[in-house]
């Protein structure tokens, strides 16, 4: 296992915006963004990243109320801390009730760790043939371009490394990178991640997408960043015009609640879908935050609206400092039960473990198939429904008919002799017969008349 700093140290240091703090906050303890907007700043990615709340005074000015959290500077010192003016704005309670609020601001809680966390549970180092790049999936490779972000997530699966040093890949590294890519032409799609890969300057993005798409067998590149959501002003015309260059490029980004749909964000995403950059959405399952049915079916339903498509999500990793944040696997599935039918498939994300030990992405589902038999798979919908869906019959003997009883069990549907169990009062069903009855009311109606 690498020691704490060992991704960071594979990539060279670039210059750093100074951190200094937020302005002043308003009476009710939350930035206020008019008056930022007045001197022409708050729109300005830049300053918005120099203007990062980084320690404990910029803190304490925006948030007089959190002085009384004596734990906070041991949490900062093993965790570092990274808000933007923008994102802090978005919070409405100083507590964890509140998801930005538990999303960006240091808590007890994550220095509180059960002996099955690492700091490296899928173990990135050990799939790290070149500094920076990771190779796991034989016909994929991630591509870390920088340990920057706008804000430190609280939840962030690279928590050993974010914020302990900011820097960015060296034409150096990015050589060793080009060079491990030719002699693997396997590798069709990188992902360029990081930190965030959108907090580089224009040209060192540029740079980096010129040396992948200058690959041959090199043909999707895909760009992971969370700007949209906590520095949606970074998303300006000169980056889209500069990112089209490289296409087929997708975007994936990272909404966890719906609080982080504004205005301003559905602004960066649709200059980003306009450009023809396909955009996905990886959120991260977190208690109290989004880990119930509705919450989560409120936010796939923006993201779509957005042309943002759900695309996975995430149980919380076995990562040191976000147990607070885990929730058990059935409660994921319990929200992949709940959002089948109610939302179109376009909605619907993969909920996927990136399991321990390399182990990779393995997607988790509630279980559809009931029974199966030689002759049919038994097969239940989302309103509990279950259906006899008849295998291939070719060199079997003609099956038996036997006539629909009242009394009909999943035997009876695998064997053959029933087609459907329905369960009582369906509301689809309850439509159906309403549909009927006007059907039928309306031919009385036309013979009567006729």
């Amino acid at each position: 296992m690498y020691e704490l700093c060992s991704l960071s140290a594979n990539i060279d240091q670039a210059d750093e915006p100074p951190p200094t703090t937020a302005q002043s906050p308003t009476d009710s303890g939350q930035l206020s963004e008019t008056s930022h907007k007045e001197a022409n700043c708050f729109d300005d990615w830049k300053w918005q990243i120099s203007k990062r709340i980084r320690d404990l005074t910029g803190l304490y000015e925006l948030f007089p109320n959190l002085k009384n959290n004596d734990f906070l500077p041991t949490v900062i010192k093993k965790y570092p801390m990274a808000i933007t003016p923008y994102y802090a704005s978005l919070i409405r309670k100083l507590d964890m009730s509140d998801p930005v609020f538990a999303m960006s601001i240091p808590q007890i809680s994550e220095l509180q760790d059960p002996a099955c966390l690492s700091e490296d549970p899928l173990e990135e180092n050990e799939d790290m043939p070149v500094p920076g790049l990771i190779h796991r999936y034989p016909d994929r490779a991630l591509l870390i371009a920088t340990t920057t972000c706008s804000m430190y997530c609280r939840h962030c699966t690279r928590k050993r490394v974010a914020g302990t040093r900011e820097s960015t890949i060296s034409p150096l590294r990015l050589k060793q990178v080009y060079e491990y890519l030719i002699t693997h032409p396997e590798i069709h799609d990188v992902i360029v991640s990081g930190g965030d890969p959108l907090t580089m300057n224009t040209d060192a993005i540029e740079r980096i997408l010129e040396t992948l798409r200058s690959i041959p067998s090199v043909q999707i590149i895909r760009i992971g960043t969370r700007t949209p959501v906590v520095l949606p002003q970074r998303i300006t015309d000169e980056l889209v015009n500069m990112l089209k260059k490289y296409h087929p490029l997708w975007i994936n980004t990272h909404f966890n609640h719906p609080n982080e749909l504004t205005k301003q964000a559905v602004e960066a995403c649709t200059k980003l879908a306009d450009a023809g950059i396909p955009l996905g959405n990886q959120s991260v399952l977190l208690r109290g935050v989004n880990d119930t049915p509705q919450v989560f079916e409120q936010l796939c339903r923006g993201l779509v609206r957005m042309r943002v498509r759900p695309y996975y999500l995430y149980q919380c990793d076995l990562v040191k400092g976000i147990e607070h944040f885990r929730t058990p696997l059935s409660r994921g599935i319990e929200i992949m039960e709940y959002l089948r039918g109610r939302l179109s498939g376009i909605a619907i994300p993969t909920f996927v473990v990136d399991a321990p030990h390399g182990g990779g992405k393995i997607p988790v589902l509630p279980n559809y198939i009931v029974s199966t038999s030689p002759t049919h798979t038994v097969l239940r919908n989302f309103e509990g429904m279950m259906i006899n869906y008849p295998e291939p019959s070719l060199g079997r003997p003609a099956e038996i008919q036997v006539a629909e009883t009242t009394a009909r069990s999943v035997w009876d549907l695998a064997s053959g002799r029933s087609s459907v169990i329905v369960p009582e009062n369906i509301k689809r069903y309850q439509r159906r017969k309403t549909i009927v009855r006007k059907k039928n009311a309306s031919m009385v109606q036309e013979e009567f008349n006729f």
